[in-house]
């Protein structure tokens, strides 16, 4: 007879095992599936999370790091997180890119394909991605000095796998400014140079090297009419050109405090680049999202001229309220990616924002949007609308009797959130959102609804609304005034589930 004792703690075993492996099973279901967890933009699989950083195209893969902090899910020692993409919609998680050394946090910064091998730091048959940083060491910060922010590199020559940082850290001192950060580079054929954008204070300094390394002060551009209510971060400069084949420069500025709906948002600028100035053609600031959530977006390099396109994302967050949006174990999200395009406006230029078509491989259906008052069969959706006067009224609700309002006249399109779901974690989280539309003239709507956010597209970019919010339970009925009799829903699929 078998010894009963042995037996029970047989059983005991085999008990937690199950139990274990169902919790186990149980926590794999639930993974990318939390309440407010976004379904189709990229988010951590936990933790912090802010500004996109080293997007860069390579060998069939596009690469997203971020500033992420790995031990808490509020902001800290910044390190590089890691993501990549064949298409930009479904997205693979790759360890932590970057960790903070003897030089400090890694804080913003780009990342480049060494072709020519400039740096030496690969060959031409296997060029280094090199990425470009700002070091913040929080002693010599705590210390009062002025010369706490540096630029640094790191390579790598595995695809972006496994990372060296240069022994020559750093490789760009500051001046004695506090605020020296956020190297955006590209290599700029016509000087056979790298060219380096970066943020300092209330200015974008550029400098230039032969080789990623040696680094010298070319121009400052900081015209008296920009918006100044905050330090000038992230900045991001690249060639476009229109559809009449004229060639103009755009540079990205992204500030906080300042933007037009309080708090964090990116101005742009268009103008002209001779590889040492950036001189401005318009006189007026340009925002590039009027929601109050599109942060710190800059665009990849390197994708091949087959392509052609300029993608962007940004980080779809506010630092009024960043750090207290009521999400666990992660929090914040990026924008879905984003096509940039410049079109000519009688004597001025605008900067269109379009979603990129491989969202459309999300769609899982499809329907006609009939009437005023239409039952939504799914919580992801996309949008298209078309309006038939100035006036029109968009409302999102659910049984709670939450909802999100979006209404446009002739002179301005509003977003109000104030009843949308949970806002009592900041007390500006309600305030309605105000987009001046400048003479556009509202004729179609691109919606990208997802679990915590709306991204609002008029005219196919024209202007661009960015905005989250945390409904207790998923929007499922959609009322709307003053639109075309019929227009067009598509229900998405998650980037997440199988």
């Amino acid at each position: 007879m078998k010894n009963p004792f042995l037996l029970f703690i047989a059983f005991f075993i085999l008990f937690i095992s199950c139990k274990e492996n169902y919790k186990e099973t149980n926590q794999e279901e639930l993974v990318f599936n939390e309440p407010f967890r976004p379904q189709y933009h990229f988010s951590p699989p936990s933790q912090w999370m802010n500004d996109p950083n080293g997007m860069v195209y390579w060998d069939g893969e596009y690469h997203l790091f971020y500033q992420y902090y790995p031990d808490s899910n509020v902001w800290g020692p910044m390190h590089w997180g890691h993501a990549v993409s064949k298409d930009l919609v479904y997205w693979e998680h790759l360890p932590v890119a970057l960790y903070p050394d003897e030089n400090g946090w890694i804080f913003s910064g780009s990342a480049v394909i060494d072709h020519q091998n400039t740096s030496g730091l690969g060959t031409k048959e296997n060029p280094a991605m090199v990425a470009i940083f700002t070091f913040h060491d929080p002693v010599g910060e705590k210390n009062g000095r002025d010369d706490f922010q540096t630029q640094g590199i790191a390579y790598s020559t595995d695809k972006g796998r496994t990372w060296t940082m240069y022994e020559g850290n750093p490789v760009l001192k500051g001046p004695g400014i506090k605020d020296f950060r956020d190297p955006k580079v590209f290599w700029h054929t016509e000087s056979n140079l790298w060219i380096m954008s970066l943020a300092v204070k209330d200015k974008i300094s550029f400098y230039a090297s032969p080789n990623l390394i040696d680094w010298t002060y070319l121009s400052d551009f900081n015209p008296a009419w920009a918006a100044y209510g905050g330090v000038w971060e992230c900045p991001d400069l690249f060639p476009l050109t229109t559809e009449d084949g004229e060639t103009k420069w755009i540079l990205f500025v992204s500030i906080n405090p300042g933007g037009p709906q309080g708090g964090s948002a990116t101005q742009y600028f268009i103008g002209d680049f001779d590889g040492t100035t950036f001189k401005t053609t318009t006189q007026s600031v340009k925002w590039l999202d009027w929601g109050a959530d599109n942060y710190a977006g800059v665009t990849w390099s390197n994708v091949p001229e087959t392509d052609g396109r300029r993608l962007f994302i940004g980080w779809m967050g506010n630092w009024n309220y960043a750090q207290v949006v009521p999400t666990h174990p992660w929090r914040s999200a990026m924008t879905v990616p984003r096509s940039l395009h410049l079109s000519k406006k009688g004597d001025d230029y605008l900067l269109l924002s379009r979603p990129i078509e491989e969202l459309k491989k999300l769609r899982a259906s499809q329907a006609e949007i009939k009437g005023e008052k239409i039952q939504l069969e799914n919580e992801l959706m996309e949008l298209d609308l078309r309006t038939k006067s100035s006036d029109f009224r968009l409302e999102l609700a659910n049984a709670f009797g939450e909802k999100l309002v979006l209404t446009g006249d002739k002179e301005n399109l509003r977003l109000d959130r104030s009843q949308s779901g949970i806002i009592d974690f900041e007390k500006g989280f309600a305030n309605a959102q105000i987009a001046s539309l400048n003479e556009i003239a509202v004729e179609t709507l691109t919606i990208y609804l997802d679990r915590s956010s709306i991204e609002v597209f008029v005219n196919g970019g024209e202007l661009v609304l960015t905005s989250i919010q945390f409904p207790k339970q998923p929007y499922d009925k959609l009322r709307l005034e003053g639109f075309e009799p019929s227009n067009r829903a598509y229900s998405l699929k998650s980037i997440w589930r199988k």
